[in-house]
């Protein structure tokens, strides 16, 4: 093989991975050892060896890592040859095959590709021919029960409820009528298009003749399907992945994918990246502690050539505010005395509820944050149901909460009669609230819509008078109204996952939580005083400057962590029944929650904390918790275990004491 200047500072396994071109290859890349320098420098390899760049095929999962790739390789080999490289998502795989055969299978060859936006008003039109303006079958629920079912490879005739049947039936017949398609039948009419047609699947195994998947442990059934297809006879897919990072099972990922790559690919070559480049040494021999007691994964040792560093810190806390209070002034401490920048620091946890209130303590000492992969807490979907209701029942009049929370959950009250009201309120000018109590505009409705309304009307009054009593207990009014109007139950029928379901309502009940905190510490401002706050928080996040969006401390799940890596992280909440999660040992899904922690404590570079707290706040009242199970996996050498008090009770550090003072003495000197 021809040497070039990308292999140079490459280690010998690195360079093995690198330099095998022939054949089935299995890179099992470990967390921080330089899997994307190994992919890309291959590719350059390639075109060095004389490999026509238009035969080289990179497959990766989404559109920046895709991007990422192509600028890396780009700076490699020649900038004609990196545009001839397909480096690709796998949906756009698909719409290049489908481009090629989608007539063979009853469309035309310029079809549409519907986005969710589309999908949702093609379904809004078909539950309304199908079942009238009046029926509760909610768009983005049929959206989703169609989605799965798709993704399972389930037809029309498999659901038991009929009028999800038609509409799934109606909805595929409309879309072929508009020779459109949507994403998940993307991957479905390119796999059959390859299934159906042998000379379609032999010239694009022609004309891709050296193929690479990246995150290969996150490929689902059908996409490995579809791989199998497109691979020639020469047999050259190169898949890299990490099956101890395999952590997206609940979104249809296929772990035995990696673990049985020689059942697909008969005698591949596999290569073990284990030297890592991001984290000391005590931080990856505790990681290793807690990965090895996975049975069914491929051995690997992480290593590195640093310093062993100091140990982690696993510190047991009293209760959620303690923890949150602590950490964020642990973090304001090594800002202040060390000069340690905010975006050296991540809080890594299990579920996005558990953000709150670190966000409430990050606003109240006015630190920068950023949420990664999500939302700010205040405008997550089911949050802002919750504030609509209550910003309804103190203000009658606001029109954009009212038209928010009408049909949610759905009352019968229809989208015509919405929009009529809307329009009747509009002439009138009254609030669209008075307009849908209006004698005349009622009389224009069926009788089953003014029952509707009326008790809609009943429900806002009652807690508005509740509420109108600034002693009133607004956090427990708030609890069972949701009680009363079943939100619960909606938010688990708009779900399309029973993780997605469990993390909203989780968000809903660490709304409530802060409710309940916010009366116990500020008990004279009532429902107004609380909204006002949460809207002052809002507006100033909201407000702020645009530049500074990317600075400061990452909040961010373990699941959105993966691929990042902090010089110190924070795991917090890791406390039985959260991590692991409740429902893993029920769904045999405890593996991927054990792989899940690795990933947390393998994006630390230098230093690494776990808490956990002693009982958590619900419905005000505070409730035990355990450890995490996980704690007993641990190799104890590599922890420091401490109890909050000791950390309480111990003096201030002279040293950094002086340091600090001397350090504040030259800033004013200056």
């Amino acid at each position: 093989m021809i040497q070039h200047k990308g292999l140079i500072g490459l280690n010998p396994p690195q360079r093995e991975a690198a330099e095998t071109i022939s054949g089935p290859v299995l890179i099992l890349a470990g967390a921080g050892t330089g899997k994307t320098r190994v992919v890309t420098t291959r590719i350059a390899g390639m075109i060095y060896n004389d490999i026509p760049a238009r035969e080289i095929l990179a497959v990766t999962f989404t559109n920046k890592a895709a991007t990422e790739m192509r600028e890396r390789v780009a700076t490699m080999i020649s900038q004609e040859a990196a545009g001839e490289v397909t480096i690709c998502t796998f949906h756009s795989l698909c719409v290049r095959i489908l481009r090629t055969c989608i007539e063979r299978l009853g469309y035309k060859k310029n079809f549409s590709i519907y986005t969710q936006s589309d999908q949702l008003g093609l379904l809004k039109k078909i539950i309304v021919r199908t079942a009238g303006k009046d029926e509760k079958l909610d768009p983005k629920m049929a959206n989703m029960e169609i989605s799965g079912a798709k993704n399972r490879g389930e037809v029309p005739g498999d659901f038991d409820d009929s009028l999800i049947r038609i509409v799934y039936e109606n909805y595929q017949r409309d879309l072929k009528q508009m020779n459109a398609v949507d994403f998940d039948d993307l991957m479905l009419l390119a796999v059959r298009g390859l299934e159906e047609n042998p000379d379609l699947r032999k010239s694009w195994q022609r004309h891709f003749r050296y193929i690479m998947v990246d995150e290969f442990q996150d490929t689902n059934h059908l996409q490995m399907t579809l791989l199998r297809l497109i691979v020639g006879k020469e047999r050259n897919i190169c898949v890299v992945g990490d099956d101890d990072q395999s952590i997206y099972g609940w979104r249809g990922a296929d772990i035995t994918n990696i673990l049985d790559f020689e059942r697909f690919f008969k005698g591949p070559k596999i290569v073990k990246l284990e030297e890592n480049y991001r984290s000391t040494n005590t931080i990856l021999r505790l990681a290793n502690s807690l990965i090895r007691h996975n049975i069914d994964r491929r051995e690997k040792t992480l290593w590195s050539s640093k310093e062993d560093g100091e140990p982690t810190k696993l510190i047991s806390m009293p209760d959620a505010e303690t923890e949150a209070e602590w950490i964020v002034n642990e973090i304001h401490d090594e800002h202040r005395m060390h000069d340690r920048s905010y975006n050296d620091f991540a809080i890594l946890f299990r579920m996005n509820a558990q953000s709150r209130i670190f966000e409430e303590q990050f606003r109240e000492l006015e630190i920068p944050y950023k949420l990664i992969g999500g939302q700010s807490f205040y405008e997550r979907r089911e949050v802002k149901d919750v504030l609509a209701y209550l910003n309804v029942i103190t203000n009658n009049d606001d029109d954009v909460s009212l038209l928010r929370i009408i049909a949610s959950p759905p009352r019968g009250i229809g989208g015509g009669t919405i929009e009529a009201a809307t329009t009747f309120s509009i002439e009138r000018q009254s609030s669209v609230y008075d307009a849908l109590q209006d004698i005349e505009f009622q009389a224009s409705l069926p009788k089953r819509a003014q029952n509707a309304i009326g008790r809609f009307h009943e429900l806002i009054q009652r807690y508005s008078e509740f509420a109108s009593n600034p002693n009133a207990d607004y956090a427990e009014m708030t609890t069972t109204m949701l009680k009363e109007i079943n939100y619960d139950e909606y938010v688990k029928k708009n779900c399309k996952t029973p993780d997605e379901a469990d993390m909203r309502r989780k968000n809903v009940h660490e709304f409530l939580e802060g409710m309940h905190f916010s009366m116990k510490k500020k008990k004279k401002r009532g429902l107004r005083g609380f909204l006002d706050g949460v809207a002052l928080m809002q507006d100033r996040e909201e407000r702020g400057d645009e530049k500074e969006q990317g600075h400061g401390v990452s909040l961010i799940t373990m699941h959105a962590s993966k691929g990042l890596e902090f010089p110190c992280c924070f795991i917090v909440g890791a406390e039985e029944g959260t991590l692991p999660h409740s429902r893993s040992v029920e769904e045999g899904t405890r593996d991927e929650e054990r792989r899940l922690l690795y990933v947390g404590i393998t994006r630390a570079q230098e230093c690494l904390t776990i808490t956990w707290c002693h009982s958590r706040r619900k419905y005000g009242d505070p409730l035990p918790c355990m450890p995490s199970s996980f704690f007993k996996e641990l190799d104890p050498e590599e922890l420091e275990k401490v109890d909050y008090k000791e950390l309480a009770d111990a003096p201030v550090d002279e040293d950094s004491a002086l340091d600090y003072f001397a350090r504040m003495k030259e800033m004013l000197s200056q």
